[in-house]
């Protein structure tokens, strides 16, 4: 084990101490405005990129951005996560960046790109396809593969099951491409769109969860299907209007596994792997709890005990 890897995997363990926390997002969930909230954001390991004035889109953005930045810096760490390993991780920045270069083609108004340096994996070269044939033949020549479609929805849910595969094959995050492969197919079940999935999203989703979901018929039906070890993220779905239930499930599902591997030895990727996981954790509540505290009529009756 060389120095490097040690001092790396030590420096690791620090950055997962730059996160708001519970208390700290409790209260951004508790504040009685958008600006108040983000005060309290921008005074943490947030403050990056947010600043009070911004509105709900633009200071979830920024969250998310600070979030890239973090892994870009254990990615500059070195040996325990590997170029690889963190790409993969990262993965759903490009998805978002590759999924808005297709609406830019179509002329529509999208956010500057998210800044993903060393972690791209082929947005260098979708960035500057011209058109949606052109993203398809780049995706198809990189770790991506080809999605099968230059169709911008069904595009992006071949990407997200790709992405799932992907991180199927970093060390100690199994279970999360699991859950995370049968949130996606939830969504697309929910609304009957499951015949609409590409032949490599179809693979993709086959590789992680069988094939027994391609027959359910509801919700239900479909979570009694699922791996045994992510079916309790399905526990108080019911219907549609219980996905989001399911998306915080996921959180703590996630936040539950990567705690378990932080606490593992420094010598060990894994280790590592759980550090990123609890950064990823605690952007997503800090994003919630800033829809919250803007009062949207979007968040669910619930999500403020869900996230306390």
């Amino acid at each position: 084990m060389s120095t490097g890897w040690v001092a790396a995997s030590v420096r690791a363990h620090g950055l997962a101490r730059r996160r708001l926390g519970d208390a700290g997002i409790e209260a951004v969930a508790r504040s009685s405005s958008l600006d108040d909230a983000l005060g309290l954001v921008a005074a943490g390991p947030y403050g990056r990129s947010t600043h009070p004035d911004m509105d709900l889109p633009d200071a979830q953005r920024a969250v998310l951005s600070s979030l890239l930045w973090h892994l870009r810096v254990l990615a500059g760490w070195g040996p325990p996560l590997s170029a690889g390993s963190l790409q993969a991780l990262a993965g759903g920045f490009e998805i978002a960046d590759v999924v808005e270069h297709l609406a830019r083609l179509d002329g529509r108004q999208v956010p500057a790109p998210f800044s993903l340096g060393a972690l791209s994996t082929a947005w260098p070269r979708v960035r500057r396809a011209e058109s949606p044939v052109a993203v398809r033949a780049v995706l198809a020549s990189s770790a991506w593969g080809d999605p099968g479609t230059v169709d911008p929805g069904a595009l992006e849910l071949a990407l997200q099951l790709r992405w799932a595969a992907r991180v199927a094959d970093v060390p100690g995050a199994g279970a999360w491409a699991r859950a995370g492969a049968a949130l996606v197919v939830a969504r697309v079940a929910a609304v009957g769109a499951v015949p609409e999935l590409t032949p490599p999203a179809r693979r993709a989703a086959r590789r992680l969860l069988g094939s027994a979901w391609e027959r359910a018929t509801s919700l239900e039906s479909l979570a009694a299907v699922l791996p045994r070890d992510v079916r309790t993220v399905f526990a108080d779905v019911h219907g549609r209007d219980d996905l989001w239930r399911a998306e915080v499930a996921f959180v703590d599902f996630l936040e539950e596994g990567a705690s378990r591997l932080a606490r593992g030895p420094v010598t060990e990727p894994a280790t590592s792997v759980g550090v990123a996981g609890l950064l990823v954790a605690d952007a997503w509540r800090t994003a919630a709890a800033l829809a919250l505290a803007a009062r949207t009529e979007r968040s669910p009756e619930g999500l403020f005990d869900a996230l306390a």
